[in-house]
């Protein structure tokens, strides 16, 4: 038995994917955290980069709230109290009471009847998705959605899978009524923000489009959203794509570990929809939840969130979001209008893409640039990230340092 036939055609694809630019290639390892000081947000140490200190722009922490002192003494308390780990699956002997009441508050918060929570938002997606889909149903899907929901599907088999163009209703409107009394259901999935250029989906469009046509389908149409980057960005308090639109999906999905700061991922919807997916979800049934210290730091986050001390932190994100749009706008550089702290940089050359990424590098700033095949030719670009944490100087150093790329 050896290993030596299959490792020369593992080679062979990493070799393709260094070709094609897609390979991630060493990731960066973070050794420490430099605190804000001097009117400058947080810095972050890199290992074999001796004394360098680098302004991250490229972290989903949108409100920084794995550094909010409350946060981190919750998780601290719980695990004293309950230990690091769940020590089994939930229907085993891995719900803790931070489990249940975490569920709760995620449920009164995007003012659904319950909610349920899984190891990350990616297994909600795979984990919930499927469990709605049968071979006589339809899915439709967004272009520009996440891996997860594109692997969900695959997962799922469904009868048929289409795909209209990013954001356009009119195409969703054509493949509704196109296909009445073909199929038994349809599900319509879509990302609430789109993780690669922070723009949302018309849900209010979407919602009205699915009531329009759902007597075409014996089983209706079911809407389902992956908001995972809209909560704790978009809406007053920060409820995500729904409140932002004021338009609501039948199954809501999102994270705790990008603007609420922790780990895990999480669904909320009826009653019944939760029960069935307790019963029938393979990543809730026989996979660890979330530790019972990050359920009760993600409570704690969650509670920062609607007070005013999370009113203020979105203010902050969205002042330094609106500062970083309107620099590029002064340097000519093309982005994407918006409300999101996603601000993407669009350069639309594969080679001057990654020649900017090494030029933040070389100054000291962490950035992701997305080249062709991760996007399509001509739709290259740098994502930039805003956070709370970020300062009006952090965004004007960066900025100087787009000034002096040529």
């Amino acid at each position: 038995m050896s290993l030596n036939k299959i490792e020369s055609r593992l080679r062979d694809h990493l070799l393709e994917l260094h070709s094609n630019g897609t390979l991630k290639g060493a990731e960066h390892i973070v050794t420490g955290i430099e605190p804000a000081r001097e009117g400058y947000g947080p810095r972050y140490r890199l290992e074999g980069m001796g004394s360098r200190l680098f302004l991250r722009m490229n972290s989903n922490g949108y409100l920084g709230m794995a550094f909010h002192r409350q946060v981190i003494e919750a998780e601290s308390r719980a695990a004293a109290q309950y230990g690091c780990g769940p020590g089994a699956v939930r229907f085993i002997s891995g719900t803790y009471q931070p489990h249940v009441e975490l569920e709760k508050k995620l449920a009164k918060f995007h003012g659904r009847e319950t909610g349920m929570i899984f190891s990350s938002a990616y297994a909600t997606v795979t984990g919930v998705l499927p469990q709605f889909i049968s071979r006589e149903t339809l899915v439709i899907s967004d272009a520009l959605n996440h891996n997860c929901i594109i692997n969900a599907i695959l997962l799922a088999q469904p009868a048929e899978k289409a795909v209209y163009a990013h954001l356009s209703t009119d195409e969703l409107k054509n493949l509704l009524k196109g296909n009445s009394g073909n199929y038994k259901r349809v599900v319509v999935v879509t990302d609430g923000v789109f993780s690669m250029r922070g723009d949302h989906a018309p849900l209010k469009q979407i919602s009205a489009l699915c009531s329009r046509y759902e007597d075409g389908y014996e089983e209706g149409i079911i809407t389902m959203v992956d908001d995972s980057h809209g909560v704790g960005t978009l809406g007053e308090t920060g409820g995500g794509t729904e409140e932002y639109t004021q338009a609501r999906a039948d199954i809501y999905i999102a994270t705790l570990g990008k603007a609420l700061g922790v780990n895990g991922g999480y669904v909320v919807s009826s009653k019944k929809v939760i029960d069935y997916l307790r019963e029938t979800s393979p990543f809730y049934i026989y996979s660890n939840p979330v530790t019972p210290a990050e359920a009760a730091a993600a409570i704690t986050a969650l509670e920062i969130l609607k007070s005013s001390a999370g009113k203020m932190l979105l203010a902050t994100m969205r002042g330094r979001s609106a500062q970083l749009r309107q620099g590029l706008q002064n340097l000519g550089m093309e982005t994407i209008q918006g409300d999101h702290p996603i601000v993407p940089v669009l350069i639309r050359d594969t080679q001057q893409t990654a020649e900017l990424v090494r030029h933040l590098f070389e100054n000291n700033v962490l950035a992701t640039g997305l080249n062709y095949p991760v996007v399509p030719k001509g739709e290259e670009e740098i994502r930039l990230q805003v956070s709370a944490h970020h300062t009006e100087k952090d965004i004007d150093y960066l900025l100087d340092v787009l000034a002096g790329f040529s």
